[in-house]
């Protein structure tokens, strides 16, 4: 929101942390109400709009959530009956809607209906392709741009994905529920890549100044818990569970206390989070029982021998290369590829670790990929490379948008014999 909240602020930290805190249970409600993402979309931006006007000049209501869910609500019934011009239809969608609002009596919590919606996104009728991103916009309030960012697709491209996949939702009367154990499987994929990309997002706010990044990790960890508990037999919730929870045990090591970058090798593991750890490591042990390898676990149990460190005071790079060959098997993923090689440097020495980028060097991908220039200029440094690695130091800082990132980059090139 951009708005200017000097004025009444408690009106406008109110409508921000409804935002933040409970988008996604207010869309998922309507959403499954009415069977129509977009037109709950729609609502629900007008009842923040108004939620702005209003609150500002009445004051906060005794619960956010509830007015927001009852204005939006409104907004949906007029939108119908304002596009079928018909009063039965209006009427039989507020037959459909009125239920839900039931359980609502100003003071209770909004019931918590984001699993049945993320799972209604991961439907067979729904194309492969718009499944995880729909997720991210329908439950976690993601914009197209942002979601295309993750993705690497054109915002265009995805926008319009989108589009059909909500409509196909709607005309095809796709139920909104949690499947049964036999579906459960083969719809798990698109959620936890869902889960997995909020979280990373979040991740980007290090030092954790917004408060909408560090809401967005915890919400991500929230619901990798709840599918956790769902699917007690799947490994991969295990391994994603696992993964968020040892990269957030560092979270407040990444960054100094003049707020510099600290990469991974020079932080303070005395300072992480022990407990996060721990549970992670029973996690990841409890989804090698499953004897079902999967992304997750693999990506999890890399994280694990980084943890390790905290215990032994090294780490065992031979062993996080095999997880990278193994992890880049299953995914052909240029991101696990970069990494892949900042590994095999370890291992072997810049010359091998450049090998391995220059592998996958034409992949379009990297093109705008920060992390491929950023390894690429240490490795090119340290073999003596000056002018390869002063063009990749350029193109790694210009695109960093992290600022602190962009000083360390900087401080690197300096220090560096170019």
């Amino acid at each position: 929101m951009t708005h200017e909240n000097t004025e009444h602020p408690p009106a406008w930290r109110a409508a921000e942390c409804a935002a933040r805190e409970s988008y996604g249970k207010l869309l998922a409600l309507l959403a499954m109400r009415s069977g129509d993402v977009a037109a709950a979309e729609d609502a629900l931006a007008d009842a923040f709009a108004a939620a702005l006007a209003h609150w500002p000049k009445t004051g906060v209501p005794r619960s956010p959530d509830a007015w927001l869910l009852t204005t939006a609500r409104r907004r949906l019934i007029d939108a119908e009956r304002h596009q079928r011009i018909t009063e039965s239809a209006a009427a039989e969608l507020a037959q459909q809607i009125e239920p839900a609002f039931a359980q609502v009596d100003g003071s209770s919590e909004i019931p918590d209906e984001r699993l049945a919606l993320m799972f209604a996104c991961t439907h067979p009728a729904i194309d492969p392709a718009a499944r995880s991103p729909l997720i991210l916009q329908a439950v976690l309030g993601f914009d197209a741009e942002r979601i295309a960012a993750a993705f690497v697709q054109s915002p265009a491209a995805m926008a319009q994905r989108l589009v059909r996949a909500k409509r196909k939702i709607r005309d095809a009367g796709i139920s909104m529920h949690v499947p049964d154990a036999l579906d459960l499987p083969d719809r798990l994929e698109a959620v936890l890549d869902a889960i997995y990309v909020a979280y990373a997002d979040g991740w980007g706010d290090p030092a954790g100044l917004s408060g909408h990044e560090r809401g967005l990790s915890e919400e991500a960890i929230r619901l990798g818990r709840l599918v956790v508990a769902l699917s007690e037999r799947e490994p991969e919730p295990l391994g994603l569970l696992a993964l968020m929870l040892y990269a957030d045990s560092r979270r407040t090591t990444r960054r100094s206390d003049a707020g510099d970058y600290v990469p991974l090798a020079d932080q303070e593991t005395a300072e992480w989070d022990g407990v996060m750890i721990d549970e992670a490591e029973e996690l990841l042990a409890r989804a090698a029982r499953r004897g079902r390898m999967g992304r997750f676990q693999l990506e999890a149990a890399i994280q694990s021998v980084h943890a390790a460190r905290r215990r032994t005071g090294t780490t065992d790079w031979p062993a996080i290369v095999t997880l990278y060959d193994a992890l880049l098997a299953i995914t052909q993923s240029v991101v696990v590829a970069t990494n892949r090689a900042v590994a095999v440097a370890s291992v072997d020495g810049p010359a091998a670790g450049l090998a391995a980028l220059d592998a996958v060097r034409d992949d379009r991908r990297l093109e705008t990929y920060q992390p491929y220039w950023a390894a690429r200029a240490e490795l090119c440094a340290r073999i003596g490379d000056t002018p390869a690695a002063g063009a990749a130091y350029a193109r790694a800082i210009g695109l960093a948008t992290d600022p602190a990132m962009r000083r360390f980059l900087i401080e690197r090139r300096q220090s560096a014999p170019l």
